[in-house]
């Protein structure tokens, strides 16, 4: 998408998340920042007193008691601020993220991230909290600028021509922010690259660290991580040192106006135009002023950054408005929270998929499905086949809405699905892909997905999925770590357990991809004779096995994406010469297979 929002009307459309957060903390830096104006009338006051400029009726204890009073008063006022900004803040960025996961996870149509999942964490981390700090600026910008505003109209007050001359260094700051302001936003804006590309990287390491070690390639990505380390720390320097420019030489202008202070005033002293507690009064706000414009010209940058992270996030939403990060929700966190209760569908019971002229392709690329038609009954069990890259998998992946068509149209008991990604969702279907996604967790919660179901719901899916006997084995049973991306289980377990996760979901159709390429013939025999012996069953199966074709009502074959052949596995074999050449290799590898086993049986014997 093109990024074109303003960032400052984003946040302040996310200002109405807890509004009444916001302004009462802006309030309350307001008075902090803005009470060192009055800090300034006690210490002139003080040292007038002392040197006999003051007036009659006050004294130097008096605006000394002043300034200690104004001191607890803030320091009452910092404690309450901070408690009010850390409230907001944490929920302010909450609602961000959780606005960001909640649209990728319901929103319609496929969901494609652009960018790799480790890519999307540095976005919910690091931009995210980018944004977070353009609102701390906001809090405190009113107090700033009051206190700006307020100790130069005291200092012209006082000494116009001291003041406008002390300004100068102060007025190099505007232009200052002005000449860096370009190159602070592109230094961010490749900070945040490089680190996204090192946390991709470890992420994509870490979920293969069987085959880089089976391949002996650990010096290689070592040095890659290494190379792609000094990237990350080059640009990091380049921003902290752009942004550190800034903020150095800013501040050290307070020492030319000081100096300029001291040079002027020195004169004026002696003519009495200019009193000891007049020159206390400007030494006193000048840091402060200083303070405050280098601010002013920090949250410039800030505002520049937050541009950056909206882009960066919008990005990430692909085809939603930005505005759907900003939109406010209420969640209530001051009271305990509702326990996670599944909202599923109430739905009619399946009786026919109709798949018509469906096309689909991959982004950026000529491979896909072109004008496929079939369709699955109640009770049914069809099967979809094909050479490797005929296009099953993206048949499967079109059809559920996990990859956007290009033309055709689904029907789910004679009406058309608009929406598929949002529709093929249990209770209606339940989808295991070829290569199915554990999480670093307990066997257990890798098969509920925090569904309320109790353990004997949990065995008899696992049973039915033949991965009892394996079960039985654990040590820990349903308590076994699987281990990130389920390492810590064999291929054929780890397809066993999304199978078993897949049959929990009780939906009316199973779809399954490919799921019998890591079993061995009589696993996947006692998987399907499960499945059909538990009740009525509807499956769409991808799958280039025997046991799986001879049990099918109907055979699809694939080839470069199109229908060649469809009917029963005798039909389908008559009408392609290609299917079932692929058939006999098929067989002549199950027979491999079994005599391997056999040789193995006897050697133990």
């Amino acid at each position: 998408m093109t990024f074109s929002t303003n960032p400052l009307k984003l946040v302040m459309a996310l200002g109405r998340q807890r509004r009444a957060y916001f302004i009462g903390t802006a309030l309350l830096w307001a008075v902090i920042h803005s009470t060192p104006v009055v800090f300034g009338l006690a210490m002139r006051g003080i040292f007038d007193a002392l040197s006999g400029s003051a007036g009659a009726g006050a004294n130097a204890w008096s605006f000394l008691a002043m300034g200690l009073g104004l001191d607890v008063l803030r320091i009452g006022l910092f404690v309450g601020g901070v408690y009010t900004w850390a409230t907001w803040w944490l929920e302010m960025t909450l609602h961000v993220r959780n606005s960001l996961l909640r649209y990728l996870v319901e929103a319609g149509g496929s969901r494609r991230l652009p960018d790799s999942p480790s890519e999307a964490v540095t976005r919910f981390r690091d931009d995210v909290n980018d944004i977070g700090e353009y609102y701390e600026y906001w809090c405190d910008f009113w107090g700033f600028a009051a206190f700006a505003v307020a100790a130069f109209a005291t200092m012209l007050a006082i000494n116009p021509l001291m003041t406008l001359l002390a300004s100068v260094p102060l007025a190099l700051t505007i232009f200052l922010t002005r000449l860096l302001r370009p190159h602070i936003r592109n230094a961010r804006r490749l900070s945040r690259e490089a680190t996204s590309r090192v946390t991709d990287f470890l992420g994509e390491t870490f979920g293969s660290v069987q085959a880089v070690k089976a391949s002996g390639r650990e010096p290689f990505v070592l040095r890659h991580f290494a190379a792609l380390n000094t990237v990350r720390k080059k640009r990091a320097l380049t921003d902290t040192l752009l942004t550190e420019l800034f903020r150095s030489v800013t501040d050290n202008m307070v020492n030319i106006a000081t100096g300029i202070i001291l040079l002027l005033g020195a004169a004026a002293l002696k003519d009495g135009s200019f009193t000891v507690g007049d020159f206390a009064l400007f030494v006193t706000y000048l840091p402060r002023l200083t303070q405050s414009l280098s601010f002013m010209g920090l949250m410039v940058v800030q505002h520049k950054r937050t541009g950056v992270a909206f882009e960066r996030l919008g990005r990430l939403l692909v085809d939603a408005p930005i505005e759907a990060l900003v939109t406010p929700r209420a969640y209530d966190l001051e009271h305990p929270q509702a326990p996670f209760a599944q909202d599923l569908p109430g739905i009619e019971p399946f009786e026919r998929l109709d798949v018509i002229g469906l096309t689909a392709h991959h982004p950026g690329g000529a491979r896909g499905v072109e004008d496929v038609s079939f369709s699955v009954g109640r009770g049914e069990f069809v099967v979809v086949t094909g050479r490797v890259g005929s296009g099953k998998t993206t048949l499967l992946r079109a059809l559920l809405g996990l990859l956007p068509r290009d033309a055709g149209s689904v029907a789910w008991n004679g009406v058309t699905v608009t929406d598929p990604a949002s529709f093929f969702v249990p209770p209606r279907t339940a989808y295991t892909s070829q290569v199915p996604r554990l999480f670093s967790d307990s066997l257990r919660e890798n098969v509920v997905m925090g569904a309320a179901v109790g353990d004997a719901e949990v065995l008899g899916a696992l049973e039915l999925a033949v991965l009892g006997p394996d079960l039985a084995s654990m040590r820990a049973g349903l308590d076994t770590e699987v281990g990130t991306r389920g390492v810590r289980l064999s291929g054929g377990q780890v397809q066993r357990a999304a199978a078993a996760r897949m049959l929990l979901r009780g939906a009316e159709l199973l779809v399954f991809d490919d799921i019998s390429s890591a079993l061995d013939v009589e696993t996947e025999r006692r998987l399907w004779d499960g499945l059909f012996t538990a009740g009525e069953t509807t499956c769409l199966v991808v799958s280039h096995r025997r046991a799986a074709l001879e049990r099918a009502d109907r055979v699809i074959v694939l080839e470069e994406g199109r229908v060649v052949a469809q009917g029963t596995l005798a039909d389908v074999i008559a009408e392609a010469p290609e299917f079932a050449t692929l058939l006999s290799g098929e067989r002549e590898e199950a027979r491999h297979a079994g005599r391997v086993a056999a040789g193995e049986s006897a050697a133990v014997g």
